[in-house]
C-alpha cells in the first residue's frame, strides 16, 4: 500500500506551482492547486532506478536502451488495448514542444490550426505564437436537462448543472467546408480541462471529417493513463485507418508517474508518409535525443507501475468524490465537473454571479487559494480579449494532492463567500 496522505514540502527543490505563486498571481501565500503535477511522492521504483544509475561517476553520452521503445509499445498495449509498432514511436522533448515541432513539419504559411474551447491553453497560443491564424469551434456544453450553450457569466445556464461537453461536429464540418486554410486541429484526448474520455463514435466521426477535408490532427493524450472508474481511454489513432492515417499522437508517463520534470513525453506515427517528415524533422535537429534519465524513468514506470498506478487512480477518484459530495453539502454556488479522467477537476462557478475578475480575486485574495483562471481555456484573441464565453466563470482545480489539502482549499473558498 503507498501513502498518498503524506504531505511533502516542496519548497527549495524549484518548485514551480511554489516558486511562481508571485510572478503570476501577485502574492505568495497561497495554496497552490494549479500547475498540473501532482504532490505525491514518485513511487520508488522510479527514483530507484534513477539512483542506480546515478551510482555511475560519469554522464556523459548516452545510447538509447533497445527495448527502450518496446516497453512504451508493450505498456500502451496492455494499458489501452492498441498494438503500436515500436518503430512507429520517437522520444519528443516535451508535448507542447511537440506541437511547435508538428506547425514547423506540416504547416506552411497562412495555414490555421482549429482548436475546441474550453481547452489546454497552449492549444491557441504556440501556433499563434508561430504566426498561424488560431479558428475556435467551442464544445457543445451538456447540462443534467440536456444540451445547451452558454450566453454569458450572468445567464440561465448558470443555475444549470453542466455535466460534461460534446463536440460540435456540424461546426467543424462548416470550417473545414468554407476554410480550406485550416489544415491541423489539435485534440485534447483525455480532454483538459473537463476530463472527458472521447466516445469511440466521437472519434471515428471526428477522423472520417478530418481525412475527408485533409486535416492534419495532433492528438495530445498526456492524461491517457488516468482514466478514472468506469471510463477508458481510447487513442485517437486506434479507431480507424482514417484516425491512424491523419494523426500524430503524444503521450507521456509524466502525469501517472508524476515526473515532470524528466521530460519523458514520445510521438506515435502509424502513417508512413507522416512518419517519415515528423521523424526526419525530429532527426534533424537531434529533438529525438532523450537524456539519460527519461528511458530509464519511463522504463520503470511502465514495468513497474501498476500497482501503483492503480492505487493513485483509486485515491484521485475518492478525492472527487469527496470534492463533489463536499460542495453539493457546503458550497451549492460551487458544481464539480466530474472528470473521467486526470486530477485536474472543472469547477463551474458561474452560479456565484461574479464577473471572471471578481471571481479571480475571490479565490487568490479572499480564499487565498491559486486556481487557473478558467477563461484562459476559452477563446482568447491574440490581443488578450475574449471572443467567446467557454471558460468564464470557471477555475481549474488540481486535487493531485493529500484530501488534507483539498478539505483545506474547499474550507478556505466556503469561509471567504461567507464573509
Amino acid at each position: 500500500m503507498y501513502d498518498f496522505d503524506e504531505i511533502i514540502d516542496r519548497s527549495g527543490s524549484g518548485c514551480l506551482k511554489l516558486e511562481q505563486l508571485d510572478e503570476v498571481f501577485g502574492r505568495n501565500d497561497l495554496l497552490p492547486m494549479w500547475i498540473a503535477d501532482m504532490d505525491f511522492r514518485t513511487p520508488r521504483f522510479v527514483t530507484d532506478a534513477l539512483q542506480d544509475r546515478l551510482g555511475h561517476p560519469v554522464f556523459g553520452y548516452t545510447k538509447i536502451p533497445e527495448n527502450y521503445f518496446s516497453t512504451i509499445a508493450g505498456w500502451v498495449e496492455t494499458v489501452h488495448g492498441w498494438r503500436v509498432d515500436p518503430d512507429h514511436i520517437r522520444y519528443i522533448p516535451g508535448i507542447v514542444k511537440g506541437i511547435a515541432m508538428v506547425i514547423d513539419t506540416f504547416l506552411k504559411p497562412g495555414e490555421k490550426v482549429v482548436i475546441q474551447p474550453p481547452v489546454y491553453h497552449p492549444f491557441r497560443f504556440v501556433p499563434e505564437k508561430k504566426g498561424n491564424e488560431v479558428v475556435f469551434n467551442p464544445l457543445i456544453p451538456v447540462y443534467e436537462d440536456g444540451d445547451g450553450r452558454p450566453s454569458d457569466i450572468t445567464g440561465a445556464d448558470c443555475d444549470r448543472r453542466l455535466i460534461t461537453y460534446r463536440m460540435d461536429l456540424e461546426g467543424l464540418e462548416r470550417i473545414f467546408m468554407s476554410d480550406p486554410s485550416a489544415r491541423l486541429l489539435i485534440l485534447s484526448n483525455p480532454h483538459n480541462p473537463a476530463g472527458i474520455c472521447w466516445d469511440r463514435k466521437t472519434l471515428e466521426r471526428l477522423a472520417d471529417l478530418t481525412s475527408r477535408y485533409g486535416v492534419l490532427v495532433i492528438s495530445d493524450e498526456i492524461h491517457a493513463e488516468m482514466a478514472l472508474e468506469g471510463h477508458r481511454h481510447i487513442p485517437y489513432a486506434s479507431v480507424s485507418e482514417n484516425a491512424a492515417s491523419g494523426s500524430i499522437t503524444f503521450m507521456a508517463p509524466s502525469k501517472t508517474f508524476n515526473i515532470a520534470g524528466i521530460v519523458s513525453s514520445y510521438t506515435i506515427v502509424p502513417d508512413g508518409t507522416l512518419r517519415s517528415r515528423f521523424f526526419s524533422y525530429l532527426d534533424a535537429g537531434e529533438m529525438d535525443q532523450p537524456s539519460v534519465f527519461a528511458p530509464i524513468a519511463t522504463m520503470a514506470a511502465y514495468t513497474k507501475g501498476s500497482q501503483w498506478r492503480k492505487e493513485m487512480l483509486e485515491y484521485v477518484q475518492a478525492n472527487v468524490d469527496f470534492t463533489d459530495e463536499w460542495l453539493r453539502a457546503n458550497l451549492p454556488q460551487i458544481r464539480c465537473v466530474r472528470p473521467d479522467a486526470s486530477f485536474l477537476i472543472w469547477l463551474d462557478c458561474r452560479s456565484l454571479r461574479l464577473s471572471q475578475k471578481q471571481l479571480v480575486d475571490l479565490f487568490v485574495n479572499k480564499a487565498h487559494v491559486a486556481m487557473n483562471d478558467g477563461s484562459m481555456f476559452g477563446s482568447v484573441l491574440a490581443d488578450g480579449s475574449l471572443k467567446g464565453p467557454e471558460g468564464c466563470g470557471f477555475m481549474r482545480m488540481n486535487i493531485g494532492c493529500p484530501r488534507s489539502v483539498v478539505r483545506k482549499a474547499l474550507e478556505s473558498l466556503r469561509d471567504a463567500i461567507v464573509d
